[in-house]
C-alpha cells in the first residue's frame, strides 16, 4: 500500500454497520497490511460514531479523518500535516473555500450552508475560519483523545471545531482541493442535519460547554477566558517575585504565561500531559524549561539546587498532595537564602464543596493551618492573607445548587465583575475564597 506521507502510517478503518461486502473486504486487506485496523459496529450508527471508534483505537500521533468516498484527496495529507509536524498547529483543517488548488463546482444552497454554518461558529466561538464543515481535519492525537466528544451523526463537525476552539488550540487552515459528490451519486446529508449543526453549535457553546474528557482541564481552561484573573493574582505576590522562578504546579500555563519575563522559569507539574501541552506552546523559549516530575518525590529536589531560585511560586496545589510537608521542605532547599515561597490554597473548611471533591482536593486550609505547615518546613511566614471575597458568593453558590465545575459563563462574569473584587478586598472581616502566603529562607 503506497503511502502520500513519508512517515510511518496506520489506517484506523471502521465499518459502520454496512450492508453489503465492505467488512468482508476491509477484514481482507487486514489480514494483507499490518498498518490496517478494521473495526465493525453491529449496526449503523452514524459518522460522529465511526470517528469516535476510530480516534479510542488509534495510536499515531495525528488523527486525520478521510470519508470512504474520496471526496477528498489522500495526496493532500502532507500539506494536511506539515503545521502539526513543524510545531506550529494542534490541529489543521483542511478548507474547500480558501483559495484551492482544485475544486468541482456543486450545489449553491449547499455550499450557503456551509458558509452560514461555519459563520455561526466563529460568531460564537471568536474564529475566523473559512470552513468548519470541512470532513479533513487533522489534530494532534494527545488533543483528540482528551477531547470530549459525544455526536452519533454529522454533529460530529460543529462538536469538534467547538470543543477546539473551547480547549484553546492552535488550529490553522490549509486549501484543498475537493471532488464532491451529487446527491444522486450518493451524498446523504440533508437540511435536517444543518438544523441539528445548529443546535449543536448554541448547545456546546452555552449549554454543554466541558470539552474535556479531564475535569481539571476543562476548569482551567474555562478560567482563562478571564486572563484578569490571573494578572490580578499575580499583583499580589508582585513585592515577593524574583529573577530566578520555580513554579510548582503549572497545569494549562495560565500563570505561567505571565511570568515569561523572568531571566529564568523552570516549571514542574506532575502530570505529563499539562507538561506535554505547554511544552508545545512555550517549549521554544530559552529562559524556560519545563520538568515532568512528583512534587513529593524527595529526590527531584536535590536536582535543582544549581538553578539558585530566589523565588518558588505555588498556586493550587498544596491542597492536592497527601505529603505537602515534603514539598515544602523541598521548595525550602532549592531556594537561595532570603529567598522567597509563595503559596496560594483554597481558604477555609466550610467552603469544602463537590467541586473540591470533583479536583480531588484533599482539603482547604485555614491559616493557622498554613502557618504551622510552613514553620514546620523550616520556612519564616512573612504574611498570609485571605484573597478573593467576591469569589466566596460563586463558590457558595456552586455548592449549594450541587454543581461541580466552573462554568465558562462563570469564568467570563467574575472577569466583568472584577473592578468590584478588587475593592471588597478591602472588606478585610469577610472571608476570602483563597489563602495566600509569603515565607522565606533563613
Amino acid at each position: 500500500m503506497a503511502s502520500p506521507v513519508d512517515a510511518e502510517l496506520e489506517i484506523v478503518a471502521v465499518d459502520d454497520g454496512s450492508s453489503d461486502r465492505s467488512w468482508e473486504i476491509l477484514q481482507e486487506l487486514a489480514v494483507a497490511d499490518e498498518r490496517i485496523m478494521a473495526l465493525r459496529h453491529p449496526h449503523n450508527r452514524g459518522k460522529g460514531a465511526a470517528i469516535r471508534t476510530a480516534i479510542a483505537a488509534m495510536t499515531g500521533d495525528i488523527g486525520l479523518v478521510q470519508d470512504s468516498d474520496l471526496e477528498y484527496d489522500p495526496a493532500e495529507y502532507p500539506r494536511l500535516i506539515k503545521p502539526i509536524l513543524d510545531g506550529r498547529a494542534d490541529a489543521v483543517f483542511g478548507s474547500r473555500f480558501a483559495s484551492s488548488p482544485e475544486r468541482r463546482v456543486l450545489l449553491y444552497w449547499h455550499s450557503l450552508g456551509n458558509k452560514a454554518l461555519t459563520w455561526l461558529t466563529n460568531i460564537l466561538n471568536d474564529l475566523n475560519l473559512t470552513d468548519m464543515e470541512t470532513c479533513y481535519k487533522a489534530v494532534r492525537a494527545d488533543v483528540l483523545k482528551h477531547l470530549r466528544l459525544r455526536s452519533e451523526r454529522f454533529g460530529i463537525e460543529p462538536e469538534i471545531s467547538t470543543r477546539l476552539a473551547q480547549w484553546g488550540a492552535r488550529i490553522y487552515e490549509i486549501p484543498i482541493s475537493y471532488h464532491g459528490r451529487t446527491y444522486l451519486e450518493g451524498k446523504n446529508i440533508g437540511w435536517r442535519d444543518g438544523i441539528q449543526a445548529i443546535w449543536l453549535l448554541l448547545k456546546f457553546r452555552f449549554f454543554d460547554t466541558r470539552f474535556s474528557e479531564r475535569f481539571g482541564h476543562s476548569i482551567l481552561e474555562n478560567l482563562a477566558v478571564s486572563p484578569g484573573l490571573a494578572r490580578w493574582t499575580l499583583r499580589q505576590f508582585q513585592g515577593s517575585i524574583g529573577s530566578r522562578v520555580l513554579e510548582a504546579g503549572f497545569g494549562t500555563g495560565n500563570l505561567t504565561r505571565l511570568l515569561l519575563d523572568r531571566p529564568r522559569l523552570v516549571g514542574i507539574d506532575n502530570d505529563p500531559f499539562y507538561v506535554d501541552q505547554i511544552d508545545h506552546k512555550l517549549g521554544h523559549l530559552e529562559n524556560v524549561t519545563f520538568i515532568q516530575s512528583d512534587l513529593e518525590d524527595e529526590a527531584l529536589y536535590p536536582k535543582l539546587e544549581n538553578e539558585r531560585f530566589d523565588t518558588v511560586v505555588c498556586v493550587n496545589v498544596i491542597e492536592h498532595l497527601d505529603d505537602p510537608l515534603t514539598a515544602l521542605t523541598g521548595f525550602r532547599s532549592v531556594l537561595e537564602p532570603e529567598g522567597r515561597a509563595i503559596i496560594l490554597v483554597p481558604a477555609h473548611a466550610f467552603l469544602f464543596s463537590a467541586t473540591d471533591r470533583a479536583l480531588e482536593h484533599r482539603r482547604r486550609y485555614e491559616v493557622t493551618d498554613l502557618k504551622a505547615l510552613l514553620e514546620r518546613a523550616g520556612l519564616v511566614v512573612e504574611a498570609i492573607n485571605e484573597f478573593n471575597r467576591l469569589g466566596v458568593g460563586g463558590w457558595l453558590f456552586n455548592k449549594l445548587t450541587g454543581r461541580v465545575t466552573i462554568a465558562r459563563w462563570q469564568a467570563r462574569l467574575f472577569g466583568l465583575l472584577l473592578p468590584i473584587a478588587k475593592i471588597s478586598e478591602k472588606l478585610t472581616f469577610l472571608p476570602g475564597l483563597s489563602l495566600i502566603a509569603i515565607a522565606r529562607k533563613p
